[in-house]
């Protein structure tokens, strides 16, 4: 690895030669692109200024948007962020990736991301902040994050409290600095930001005003909706800031017009009615694309995008195969880069959602599965006696009944907006709000998204749409059986619930329903939940010590504190600043087996 002085050294070499006049962006003309990928962590896709959001400003996504192209109808493939940022480096559904489906679940090492596939042909490949998770990969025999190398070891001072501390632009440019002049590389730049919890009064106390914002139909209008709002703005915007600071190195560089930059967010907004649902707040996600020697009409196009879809894009602008091994379900759309006009026209896009977080009895989650196309939202809810948001209660380690809704974002004690929407649910206007957002809901919805942007009128049960609901319901489950979701062909329709989750658990009173349901289908849940699908795989040697798995070893110090260095000794960079998550992982690895040995 480079020192600071090298690396030094190296950027200035390169302004020197961008002040002077040499065409730096020609060296590697005949070469394969660079790819960025910039991911925020839980926009919706109105809010960016590119899309006419007044109370925020996003300068370096509008430059994207207006340099190339800006997408009004890109959809993620699930409402949260481990199976949806599963699902770009897999070109998969998530039902279709059994552990890396699920959240805080495993990442099986059968599982070949975009990353590796792109490093097997000469690519370097790394990231920076959160990678593709939260999973426990290590546990199951992957020694690095699926999004690449960890570039973590750059910090600074941000400016609230919540915001991360992780200088995204800087390691970037730690990463630029290692790599060859003739080597392609692919970076994932993925903020915290603007993933809950939020520094309360930040957006008031930058300048913004409360006035100003644009509060969703599906939340209260208060005071409190609108200051969540803000400083949920605030955090958006610093995701944007280091996205112009990495702008600025790729253009001193000489790569930017041979990089393809796509900027998204893993899923929608984390307020009540959004992250964690399928309906257009939850799915609807901002997505721009700049590939200066390829996009060459800059335009607003409107064709229905997957996040799936940008991996078999991907391969295909880089010219690598495709996997045969666990295919690619989704479909490339580098054509509508290059300007084909004679596409056909995709007519509609799926997602879905299984575990969220641990918010109800036994682990359960909520199993959603839905169609989107230019006109409609079609939903359905395979568990409709389930609470959408999690469990109302829970149960305290001593028995008493706690709040639950745990599939609202932090929960209602400590997300403002939603708080506030479960403090005064049973006063008008309030109840309806509430409803919508964490009552339990019908087995089918069906919604008019172009004159129902925000999805409070359900259509479902009108006659009137009877031949819409039909039509979306056949083709939703005619996907389904192509692509094989067990939820429809089986043999098990729950083993999703018996992936397990290796985070936090919960505990719930029994509900009611589990007295209702027919007593042979509660014995075979119940047994998929106490089963274990686990691919645990052990590290290469574990002691007292330490560990030494993959390429890594990590060794206890005298302290009791933990020491990351290479198995081989070959660097002596202090990888415990610069790969934490990595570190993290691997302790996880020697508790788990520690605590199975002693069990």
């Amino acid at each position: 690895m480079m020192n600071t002085v090298k690396r030094a050294l190296f950027l200035t070499t390169l302004l020197l030669w961008a002040a002077c006049g040499f065409d730096t962006g020609t060296r590697r003309s005949e070469e394969r692109p660079n790819v960025l990928i910039a991911i925020s962590d839980d926009q919706s896709w109105p809010h960016a200024s590119a899309y006419g959001s007044g109370w925020l400003e996003t300068p370096h996504f509008d430059r994207i948007a207006r340099e190339g192209i800006r997408f009004e109808n890109a959809f993620t493939t699930s409402p949260g962020c481990a199976p949806s940022r599963a699902s770009i480096v897999l070109g998969r559904f998530p039902w279709q990736n059994e552990h890396a489906g699920n959240h805080n679940s495993l990442w099986p090492a059968k599982y070949r991301p975009l990353p590796d596939l792109l490093a097997e042909t000469g690519y370097l490949v790394g990231y920076t902040g959160k990678g593709v998770g939260p999973f426990h990969w290590a546990l199951a025999g992957r020694y690095q994050n699926p999004a690449g190398s960890e570039y973590n070891g750059a910090r600074l001072e941000p400016p609230f409290q919540y915001i991360s501390d992780i200088d995204y632009a800087t390691n970037f440019q730690q990463f630029l600095s290692e790599r060859d002049d003739s080597q392609p590389f692919f970076f994932w730049y993925g903020a915290t930001e603007p993933h809950r919890r939020y520094d309360i009064g930040a957006g008031e106390r930058s300048g913004k005003s409360l006035d100003s914002v644009n509060v969703p139909s599906f939340l209260p209008d208060s005071e409190e909706v609108r200051g969540d709002l803000l400083d949920y703005a605030v955090e958006i915007e610093w995701f944007d800031k280091h996205l112009g600071r990495i702008l600025e190195i790729l253009e001193a560089s000489g790569e930017l017009d041979n990089t393809l930059i796509i900027v998204t967010s893993d899923n929608g907004m984390p307020f009540p009615a959004a992250k964690a649902n399928c309906y257009e707040y939850g799915t609807h996600v901002p997505l721009a694309i700049r590939w200066g020697r390829e996009v060459t009409k800059p335009h607003v196009e409107n064709a229905l995008i997957s996040l799936a879809d940008l991996m078999p894009t991907i391969l295909d602008a880089t010219s690598v195969p495709y996997p045969t091994e666990f295919p690619v379900s989704a479909q490339s759309f580098i054509g509508l880069l290059r300007g084909d006009s004679n596409l056909p026209v995709r007519e509609e896009v799926f997602f879905s959602r299984e575990r969220h977080s641990s918010s109800r009895w036994s682990n359960l989650g909520y199993p959603q599965r839905s169609i989107r196309t230019q006109d409609y939202l079609y939903i359905r809810n395979f568990t409709p006696e389930r609470w959408p948001a999690g469990a109302p209660v829970r149960l305290a380690e001593d028995g008493a009944l706690n709040p639950g809704f745990h599939d609202l974002d932090w929960g209602p004690d400590s997300g403002r907006s939603s708080g506030f929407l479960v403090k005064h649910r049973d006063n008008e206007p309030m109840r309806p709000l509430f409803d919508h957002a964490l009552g339990k809901r019908p087995g089918e919805q069906l919604f008019d998204v172009v004159k129902d942007p925000e999805c409070l009128n359900n259509l479902a049960e009108d006659p009137r749409f009877a031949g819409i609901r039909a039509s979306l319901s056949a083709k939703l489950e005619a996907f389904l059986r192509e692509t094989g979701d067990a939820r429809i062909v089986g043999p098990d329709p729950d083993i999703f619930e018996s992936y397990p989750r290796y985070a936090g658990i919960r505990t719930f009173p029994e509900p009611d329903w589990v007295r209702e349901i027919d007593p042979a289908r509660l014995a075979q849940l119940v047994s998929r939940v106490d089963s274990d699908h686990s691919p645990i795989r052990p590290p290469a040697k574990i002691g007292d010590w330490g560990l030494e798995a993959g390429p890594w070893r990590l060794e206890k110090e005298s302290d009791g504190s933990w020491n990351l260095t290479p198995a081989d000794g070959s660097s002596q960079n202090d990888l415990n600043r610069q790969m934490p998550r990595l570190k993290s992982q691997l302790i996880r690895l020697f508790e788990w087996f520690s605590e199975a040995d002693t069990g």
